[in-house]
């Protein structure tokens, strides 16, 4: 082989170029090396569902799969009852009216599908806008497709529009793509009908696409529940909404996704998606189905289980020493870093914590470079063990 094929064959692809570091890899590989070496390491990093789903959404699993002609290709768009399934919930949940056809598609996932939907409709250099601190597809997604990536705030506040509309003003080429999620993924904030109000109107007034990750939509703790994007007048003209049934219904494994909203984003999914999969395993869409359509007591059970994680976190942890600001709504509190250890940073922080403390977390500089001096803690573990991990952060912070 000559020098100038070895030198071209050992050059990075152009995608795996245009990622950045993964920041959590290196918090990932201390977790894995203490636990080869026998120690028990209390994982509050992953946001990873501990719970099962309902039993008869199992049992519709098992006996879809004894059927033979189950195992076939599946529809790579979603089987229509499932389609059906997700338009019904979005009727008496939103109060939203969706056609199963054009206006909702089955995704592996809502990661999935937005990464799917970032490669479906990015050219190479249009400018997507995206928050920081965020969820790293919500970036990671349009990078790999070829985006350039434009920072706006996290927080639903007045700042928000100010650099919407700055970015807007002063970026060529003009931004094509608004991504949000509310309740955040990592920082909790939650968004009311009155914001989404001004965002519907800004999108449309600047011919902007709107991608909602509406993930996180039944993990809320107060009494106001978690609205759609989709319930303003309008919306459809310009937004896809993203839901997950990972964490509403303690089915992470399955990946099992939907994008619903407007007929022209959910087109190009589906002719994108067309070429990428044949769509989940039928026995698990016929399951899905019957998680939306059957019982719904799984939804409001693991709202009460992850509130009450949320409040033993933030008394026990408070007790130790770090106060955490109690999050409305998701699986996650998003806490600053204690002002002692502050001068290490997330990442440092982060990695004390597991070498000291047997506590994993996230650490905040892995959403953005906005989230450093911030910890990300998933309500991931019971009761017993959140309270063990306060105890240990306890000794780890009075030795300063």
């Amino acid at each position: 082989m000559s020098n100038e094929s070895i030198k071209i064959m050992s050059e990075e692809f152009y995608r795996i170029k245009r990622l950045p570091p993964y920041v959590f890899a290196e918090v990932n590989a201390m977790k894995a090396e203490a636990r080869a070496r026998g120690e028990d390491i209390i994982d509050l990093g992953m946001g990873n569902p501990d719970g099962m789903p309902a039993k008869h959404v199992i049992d519709k699993l098992c006996e879809t799969a004894n059927d033979p002609s189950a195992h076939r290709y599946s529809a790579s768009k979603g089987i229509k009852g499932l389609r059906l399934a997700q338009a019904k919930y979005y009727k008496r949940r939103f109060d939203v009216d969706l056609d199963p056809e054009s206006e909702v598609i089955v995704t592996l996932g809502s990661k999935e599908g937005l990464a799917n939907l970032a490669q479906a409709i990015t050219a190479p250099g249009d400018v997507v806008l995206a928050p920081n601190p965020s969820y790293p597809i919500h970036t990671f997604g349009f990078i790999i497709a070829g985006a350039a990536i434009r920072s706006i705030p996290a927080a639903p506040g007045p700042d928000f529009f100010t650099r919407l509309e700055y970015a807007m003003s002063y970026t060529v080429p003009k931004p094509s793509v608004l991504v949000m999620g509310y309740p955040s993924n990592p920082t909790a904030y939650v968004a009311d009908l009155d914001f989404y109000q001004k965002v519907v109107d800004f999108a449309r007034e600047h011919k902007l696409w709107v991608i909602s990750d509406l993930a996180y939509a039944e993990i809320y703790f107060g009494d106001t529940p978690t609205p759609s994007m989709l319930q303003i007048k309008g919306a459809k003209d310009c937004v896809v909404e993203f839901t997950s049934m990972s964490k509403t219904y303690s089915m992470p494994g399955w990946r099992m996704g939907f994008a619903v909203g407007n007929q022209k984003l959910i087109g190009a999914l589906t002719r994108v998606k067309s070429y990428l999969d044949y769509g989940a395993f039928t026995p698990i869409q016929v399951a899905a189905t019957a998680a939306l359509n059957g019982p719904q007591d799984i939804i409001a059970e693991n709202r009460a289980l992850y509130k009450k994680r949320r409040d033993i976190m933030v008394e026990s942890f408070g007790r130790a020493g770090w106060d955490i600001p109690p999050p409305e709504a998701s699986m996650f509190a998003w806490a600053p870093i204690p002002e002692q250890f502050k001068h290490l940073g997330s990442m440092e922080f982060s990695k004390r914590l597991i070498a000291e403390a047997g506590v994993a977390v996230a650490p905040g500089t892995g959403f953005g470079d906005e989230g450093e001096g911030f910890i990300r803690l998933a309500l991931v573990e019971n009761e017993q063990r959140i309270r063990q991990a306060a105890r240990s952060i306890k000794k780890f912070l009075s030795k300063g």
